[in-house]
């Protein structure tokens, strides 16, 4: 089961996995498999895309169909640190579905660019497998992103049984 905790104004998911870190890594860096877990339940992952380098950049679109047909929200951001297996930290923000930052009018009538989160993902060994333990900074705890995490979370749970099962 997973937990759930805030520092300095971050949302922390703790999560543990019967399955080794290697495969938990794979399911974060590998666009088919994030495509499989990724958002949530309500929303399929028809792009990813990635350059898993620092500095690269991705880009990944989360779709849902409605009644009026299907909607999309596309997010990309780009990778400030990557150690194969054992981290990634990047950045998010919602874009168009060229990577460009979506940008709103403010009360006072300039741009803003969207909000950009920074993410760290940290994935450790484990007796029983691995644990994965994900920051979202800059994000009250208390905020709609613990439980959305933790439905993404329970989706990865879902995929990685269907490999390992």
């Amino acid at each position: 089961m997973g937990e759930s905790s805030a520092v300095q104004d971050a949302v922390v998911i703790r999560r543990q996995f019967d399955a080794p870190r290697e495969l938990v890594w794979q399911m974060w860096t590998d666009p088919g498999h994030f495509a499989e877990w990724y958002g949530p339940f309500d929303y399929t992952v028809p792009v990813v895309e990635m350059d898993l380098r620092v500095g690269g950049r991705y880009l990944v679109c989360l779709e849902r169909l409605t009644p009026e047909g299907p909607s999309r929200l596309w997010f990309a951001g780009t990778y400030l640190e990557i150690v194969e297996n054992e981290r990634l930290v990047y950045t998010d923000y919602m874009s168009d579905e060229t990577g460009r930052a979506l940008t709103n009018l403010s009360s006072e009538g300039a741009e803003e660019t969207a909000h950009v989160t920074e993410f760290q993902v940290d994935f450790q060994d484990d007796s029983i497998g691995s644990i994965l333990v994900v920051t979202q900074r800059d994000t009250p705890s208390d905020s709609p992103a613990a439980e959305a995490w933790q439905t993404q979370l329970d989706k990865l749970v879902v995929a990685i049984e269907a490999i390992t099962h």
